[in-house]
């Protein structure tokens, strides 16, 4: 028997949940903005080799310097985290198990995150 229903009527609800694009603009940007952020820690690194732990702290006690320690982290955690749920929201199909990695996930990058800020703001303020 056919149904009245047209084809658009019988594929509304099903597909995508109009998410994905936006979490596809963010990594995208994410990524972006950690080419240069990458290029200027990796240009740090390289002046700090063989640096005694006074000197690079010293280094990391500048406000510039560690504003742009903590945005690359955060960047850092940030494309990570989008990353991470990309990968298990296509392979996990459990779906109780695939929100409980997520959620687990989730609370792993933002403690990480923070703590790695932290930590910058800390030696920031020179209690490190």
């Amino acid at each position: 028997m056919s149904s009245i229903r047209s084809s658009l009527a019988g594929a509304r609800g099903l597909g995508s949940a109009k998410t994905g694009t936006g979490h596809f603009w963010a990594q995208r940007v994410s990524a972006i903005a950690l080419v240069p952020l990458t290029l200027w820690f990796v240009a740090c690194l390289a002046s700090q080799f063989g640096a005694s732990y006074e000197s690079v702290t010293t280094w990391l006690s500048s406000p510039f310097q560690a504003s742009l320690m903590a945005i690359y982290l955060a960047a850092i955690f940030y494309h990570s985290q989008l990353g991470l749920q990309t990968v298990v929201e296509d392979y996990v199909h459990a779906e109780s198990l695939k929100l409980a990695t997520l959620i687990v996930l989730q609370l792993v990058n933002i403690l990480l995150g923070v703590s790695a800020v932290v930590s910058v703001l800390m030696i920031l303020a020179g209690a490190a």
